[in-house]
């Protein structure tokens, strides 16, 4: 047998933990010295303290524990539980993450207001282009929304056009359009020089020309886009311009290297008043 202090080190866990669990009834000692009160410990109890912490990790009230110690689960059992909750967790760090870069996005953005770079704005008219596609739609423009919907659209495209022994032509080009409510039409496409046809499992749209389009080159991760976004309608509202629609992402470097490196061209419609 153990003392509590040993079987403390062996599981891993505090002897004041070890003293709780044996006051709410879920892990008595094995034995008590009824002269001293000394708690000693067996080796396999180690079973039953891995699987109430296990448990307790998985968000569960002590109560719940101990009905769950109760029906004597598996370890085939308990490895699944435990396997669905890792990957919880994992989501959640994931969109913690997420929301953190967001966050970071934003303050850099207010960081500049009044400076932003309206200097590299080009005016210039955006030829028609034929592309390859794949939709979604997101429930908001917002990047909580897009992010999850248009990230995953590119890796299937370029998987489809493999198997249709289609090679891209030019850069990836993203477009969005406005649907019901503030759901938005995602388009992840890339430029191509094929015909349709109904044997693709992607589609081919053609994207008209743009008589007038404010253009700048952002640099960096799509994280950081909204200084761009924001310097182009500083820029569109100072001469007087009326936006027409969602901009164009042009994804010109892209995905590989060095993120601080990436380049997407923004492309918005612009019309005189």
């Amino acid at each position: 047998m153990f003392t509590i202090g040993d079987f403390a080190h062996l599981g891993r866990v505090s002897v004041r933990m070890l003293r709780h669990y044996d006051a709410v009834g879920l892990l008595p000692p094995a034995h008590v010295d009824p002269s001293s009160g000394y708690r000693f410990y067996t080796a396999s109890q180690l079973q039953r303290l891995n699987r109430l912490v296990a448990l307790k990790d998985l968000g569960l009230t002590l109560d719940q524990v101990g009905v769950v110690l109760d029906e004597k689960l598996s370890a085939e059992q308990l490895h699944g539980m435990l396997s669905l909750r890792r990957a919880e967790l994992r989501q959640q760090i994931l969109a913690d993450e997420f929301r953190l870069r967001r966050v970071e996005a934003r303050l850099r953005v207010i960081e500049r207001e009044g400076a932003m770079p309206t200097d590299e704005i080009v005016v210039k008219s955006v030829p028609a282009t034929r592309i390859a596609c794949l939709t979604g739609t997101a429930a908001s423009y917002g990047p909580d929304d897009i992010g999850p919907v248009i990230q995953p659209l590119y890796p299937q495209l370029f998987e489809r056009l493999g198997r249709a022994g289609v090679e891209p032509a030019g850069y990836g080009i993203a477009t969005y359009e406005a649907a019901e409510g503030d759901a938005v039409l995602v388009r992840a496409g890339v430029v191509v020089s094929v015909e349709p046809s109904a044997a693709h499992d992607f589609e081919i749209v053609d994207l008209p020309a743009l008589e007038e389009a404010a253009t700048i080159l952002h640099r960096g991760t799509m994280d950081d886009v909204d200084t761009s976004y924001q310097a182009v309608a500083s820029w569109i509202e100072a001469h007087g311009y009326q936006q027409n629609g969602f901009a164009r992402e042009v994804y010109v470097k892209y995905g590989e290297g060095d993120p601080a490196d990436w380049v997407t061209e923004l492309q918005l419609e612009i019309t005189k008043p």
